[in-house]
């Protein structure tokens, strides 16, 4: 086995060879941060995503505690890979987009994120293994799929600071940062965390429509555009703040970040698979409340939209154009109130109730 240190130099090597723009390691430790994930789920702002409160055999949250859900685990690698566009932010709407749609930046690419960044991570994860050459070493890779909080870990790795929005934030990068981790039973030396440059600032929190941001650093699904649009099913809950604070939104959510003093330069991504697709950027919203079940498969195979599922995407679509104010929308809507689905007829109503 190689050193420790040349060990961690082969994995920064490895990690850069396949595209990440920053790489660090964390120690598995319980950081003061996760104290505050069992009151987060007891106080219910995880909303529906049950997957959030898997517990071990003991019954504890295994996000609350890597060290009990992983416990051969020694460190974790964290690798951060910038995902930003050339495309104006939500924020910058001309116009002729305010009767369209809002997909989340995240989603335009070409590709799930899932499926870009695993396999950019196998290969430091082959680094680490290669470096190594121990049949005892074990590791895990993960890409938002693990029973571990990312952005914790990433904090501790030097990835970037938590920001009041909950992102991480990279000084030079900002906050379009997909994260990627992998496991190790190796016990390598971790980075230090970098100081929160967050200050006074509270545009994040100002800017949330809806009022997630329930204070700094802390998150209320419940009330998060991003939630609604993607995990929640069925109708949407019948407050008119609520659905009229989304917007334009039809999948995710992206104001807090658009909003950040560190997105104002943030660099765009060379790469490949997270190029924007021209017809997810402001999509037309009667074309998203009217697309055929085939047309969905087709136009978002690969896609992390298809997380929403159709109905979820039509639904949002509907609400978005009650909330767009323009009234050529009000032929289709009548029509859609009549909708065999029933949740997208409930939905077409309260938007033709808000257009006239």
């Amino acid at each position: 086995m190689l050193p420790a240190a040349e060990i961690k130099a082969a994995i920064t090597r490895a990690a850069a060879e396949a595209g990440f723009e920053l790489v660090g390691i964390a120690a598995v430790d319980d950081a003061p941060e996760l104290e505050y994930f069992p009151r987060w789920i007891a106080e219910g702002h995880a909303g529906e995503m049950k997957y959030l409160e898997a517990r071990d055999e003991q019954g504890r949250l295994k996000r609350a505690s890597l060290a009990h859900a992983v416990p051969w685990a020694r460190s974790v690698v964290v690798c951060a890979i910038n995902y930003n566009t050339a495309q104006p932010y939500s924020t910058q709407v001309r116009p002729e987009e305010a009767g369209r749609g809002w997909i989340s930046r995240y989603a335009w690419g070409q590709q799930d994120y899932h499926d870009a960044v695993l396999p950019r991570l196998r290969r430091v994860e082959a680094a680490v293994t290669s470096a190594c050459r121990s049949d005892d070493l074990i590791t895990r890779c993960y890409v938002d799929t693990g029973p571990i909080v990312e952005r914790v870990a990433a904090k501790y790795a030097g990835i970037g600071w938590i920001g009041k929005n909950t992102c991480i934030i990279d000084q030079k990068l900002g906050s379009w940062l997909f994260l990627g981790v992998i496991l190790t039973s190796l016990d390598l030396a971790p980075d230090l965390p970098p100081p929160d440059r967050c200050g006074t600032c509270t545009r994040c929190i100002d800017a949330c429509p809806t009022d997630a941001l329930i204070a700094p650093y802390q998150l209320d699904s419940n009330k998060c555009i991003a939630y609604l649009t993607i995990e929640k099913r069925g109708a949407l809950p019948q407050d008119e703040e609520l659905r009229s604070g989304m917007g334009r939104h039809v999948f995710g959510c992206d104001i807090c970040q658009d909003v950040c003093p560190w997105n104002r330069k943030a660099p765009a991504t060379s790469a490949a698979e997270f190029q924007a697709r021209e017809e997810l950027v402001n999509p037309a919203l009667d074309w998203l409340a009217e697309i055929s079940a085939e047309e969905f498969r087709r136009t978002f195979r690969g896609s992390p939209v298809r997380r929403a599922k159709r109905a979820g995407l039509r639904r949002n679509a509907v609400i978005a154009m009650g909330n767009s104010g323009d009234r050529k929308f009000l032929a289709v809507l009548e029509r859609l109130a009549g909708d065999e689905d029933e949740v997208v007829a409930e939905s077409a109503a309260w938007a033709v109730r808000k257009l006239t």
